[in-house]
């Protein structure tokens, strides 16, 4: 049949607009997926033992894809418009409080890691006892096209649970994420069971967290989805906004988080994130920077004691142990040259969760912190003290009542191990000569303890429990 002219310009308004104008529409959000989910880099425990419940949804919709209007700058202001679009079906993987009077009323939603080939939620092991405590939900987005694919692999995945995802390429991952992000808000009686957010936090680590602040300075200003982000190890640049089969389009070096931002960010880097260095810039009332002492880009924590810590002092107990006596060969999965970070990341990055979280609910602003001491930045060249550890950035007990070197860097052998820094334990007489007893050691850590939670760098259950493994320890005696 032969359409009026009307008609046909009508559709080519339509398309017009449709190629100008952002989706603001919330996916289409399936039943909750009967069975298991498949994540690696999770927890291990029975989160009902918490109090939560997990489950799993699929996403669809249709995805756009980005094209810059003007060149890409370090400054991050850009301009951006959708070119191209494509339909997706993704998941999301929730934790959430079972009952609603537990819940704080703020969502984490985690851009999932692919780094490793399949979905992996770095930043839920690292922060899952503050957010259990707390009352928080968790979101895990599988925005990336690795993640599906290895889901719906036989290797790695399950290819009946999730035949039917679909994921257009990592162009379109960004505005997938906006997607995931309008689902949580939009239909909470599905994705989290009938709680009610009233505030989204989005997250990622490395990968990730190079995917977010490219989301930040091009996306965020259309989508206006998240109302704060939490930016975990990024490096100088970040992610292509746009990739094969797509035009590339690449972020210079370095690229800072744009300056008219008005949703808060926190950025926290360990001594790992070197590249990040050349990104560093000044915190505003819309931006922090916390660059963390002692820690690596991941660590032993999040590689074998995270997957089981339930907040207790036996997991506070075994993380202390494990700077003294750190191992190489992390899970029994790989071996690395030398024994790997055994650093307070996790601890810090509580701290940042809450502090951003306080932000964005209440106004209030984060602590500022002293950047790390360096005397160069490329080559990167850390100022250290008498014990080896970093001066500068986030402080903790484990740099300030040392009982070995922690480091980010000079790591090698397997895998990722070039990211998982070292840890190198004082002999006997190099503690011998930091404390003269037990109850000297004790005394001082306890008011390093002390230091950083008045920083707001320690949470207080933290505090707590860290004191306590310190005195039950063999330091001194």
């Amino acid at each position: 049949m032969r359409r009026s002219p009307l008609v046909a310009l009508g559709a080519v308004v339509a398309f017009l607009l449709a190629a100008c104008i952002p989706t603001t529409k919330v996916p289409e959000v399936s039943d909750p997926i009967a069975g298991t989910p498949v994540i690696y880099g999770h927890t291990s425990f029975d989160l009902a033992s918490a109090g939560y419940r997990q489950s799993e949804y699929f996403i669809s919709g249709t995805a756009e894809a980005y094209s810059p209007e003007a060149p890409l700058t370090s400054d991050g202001m850009w301009s951006v418009k959708p070119t191209s679009f494509a339909p997706f079906t993704t998941r999301l993987l929730v934790n959430r409080p079972i009952d609603p009077e537990k819940f704080n009323g703020t969502v984490i939603v985690e851009w999932l890691n692919v780094s490793g080939g399949i979905d992996a939620s770095p930043d839920w092991v690292q922060t899952h006892v503050e957010l259990l405590r707390r009352g928080y939900a968790w979101v895990g987005v599988s925005a990336q096209a690795v993640g599906v694919n290895a889901l719906k692999g036989e290797a790695l995945g399950d290819p009946e649970r999730y035949a039917s995802l679909n994921h257009p390429g990592d162009s379109y991952s960004y505005d997938i994420y906006s997607q995931a992000g309008r689902a949580v808000v939009g239909n909470p009686d599905k994705v989290l069971d009938g709680l009610r957010p009233r505030t989204i936090i989005a997250a990622g680590e490395s990968q990730s967290a190079g995917r977010l602040v490219a989301y930040i300075n091009a996306v965020n200003p259309l989508a206006k989805v998240y109302d704060g982000f939490l930016v975990h190890s990024r490096q100088a640049g970040g992610a292509p906004l746009s990739q094969a089969p797509l035009p590339a389009v690449t972020l210079p070096i370095p690229t800072l988080i744009r300056a008219d931002l008005r949703q808060p960010t926190l950025v926290f880097n360990t001594e790992s994130d070197v590249g990040a260095l050349q990104a560093r810039q000044p915190d505003s009332p819309w931006f922090r920077l916390w660059e963390a002492a002692g820690t690596a880009h991941f660590d032993h924590y999040g590689l074998v004691l995270g997957a089981t810590d339930s907040g207790d002092l036996d997991s506070a107990t075994a993380w202390f142990d494990s700077m003294l006596n750190p191992t190489n060969r992390p899970g029994g999965l790989f071996e690395c040259a030398t024994p790997i970070n055994s650093g307070p990341q996790t601890y810090a990055l509580r701290a940042a969760v809450d502090a951003l979280n306080d932000w964005v609910v209440k106004g209030k602003l984060p602590p500022t912190a002293p950047r790390l001491q360096t005397t160069s930045i490329s080559p990167v060249q850390y100022v250290l003290d008498a014990n080896g550890n970093v001066l500068g950035g986030v402080r903790n007990p484990a740099v300030d009542a040392p009982v070995a070197k922690l480091s980010g860097l000079g790591q090698s052998g397997a895998q990722f191990c070039a990211l998982f820094g070292t840890t190198i334990p004082f002999t006997d007489a190099q503690l011998d000569a930091l404390y003269s007893s037990h109850k000297d050691f004790v005394t001082k850590w306890k008011q390093a303890v002390k230091d950083a939670k008045a920083s707001g760098f320690l949470v207080a259950q933290d505090a707590n429990l860290l004191r306590q493994a310190a005195a039950d320890s063999g330091i001194g005696r």
